[in-house]
């Protein structure tokens, strides 16, 4: 592996309870990609919006190419099927990665979910097909999982599918609350690229991590 590379990976909802938090969500994410260049080491980025379908829109980009994001590539519409954007994600990924020779594949595989609302509308990825590959994920290849759900129904969902509970948090679904998440996502990140990796979940980037998260919101 690359020492000092991450790729972050941001799987984004887009479905139509979105749209009136669009000019939010991407002046959040524009914030998040300019704070993260900040962070000490290289780092490509991925971009996934899902609605109904699930749209590639940066993929593997070093961080400083990445061009802003627009109401063009980000525009609200549809159902939520996000088991197959995660699930779609990860097989991409993976598979990408697979075929990267091992002194190029990143140190680290940061991947961020982010949705208003519980899955609806999924065709090709079952809850349990996920949860099976993101275990995989985690457990051979170290990848780190965050969930921000706008309820915390959709955060005990997240931590269902096997991801850690101090990496799953809410997030309040209006612009004070998306300013306030995209800022912890972002030091939540910046947490799991600069500091040691370890699978003790009480060391001190898992507790970094989670007082990241912890500090959004939600009122």
């Amino acid at each position: 592996m690359k020492k000092g590379l991450s790729e972050l990976i941001f799987i984004l909802d887009m479905s139509g309870s979105m749209s009136y938090l669009t000019n939010d969500t991407i002046g959040g994410f524009n914030s998040i990609i300019e704070k993260q260049k900040e962070t000490e080491g290289e780092a490509n980025v991925t971009l996934v919006c899902f609605d109904d379908r699930y749209i590639t829109v940066y993929d593997n980009i070093p961080i400083d190419e990445v061009p802003t994001l627009t109401d063009k590539e980000y525009c609200p519409c549809g159902m939520t099927a996000l088991y197959d954007a995660v699930g779609s994600t990860i097989t991409r990924v993976g598979n990408r990665l697979n075929n990267t020779p091992e002194d190029e594949r990143p140190e680290k595989v940061i991947v961020s979910i982010t949705t208003d609302g519980q899955e609806n509308s999924s065709q090709e990825y079952t809850f349990n097909r996920l949860k099976e590959m993101i275990k995989h994920q985690q457990d051979k290849y170290s990848w780190e999982f965050i969930f921000l759900g706008a309820d915390i129904t959709a955060v005990n969902h997240a931590v269902d599918l096997g991801i850690n509970p101090q990496f799953a948090s809410t997030w309040t679904t209006s612009s004070a609350g998306m300013a306030s998440y995209s800022t912890g996502l972002s030091k939540a990140v910046s947490n799991i690229r600069s500091q040691d990796y370890s699978r003790d979940t009480d060391n001190e980037m898992y507790n970094a991590v989670a007082s990241a998260l912890n500090s959004i919101d939600i009122s």
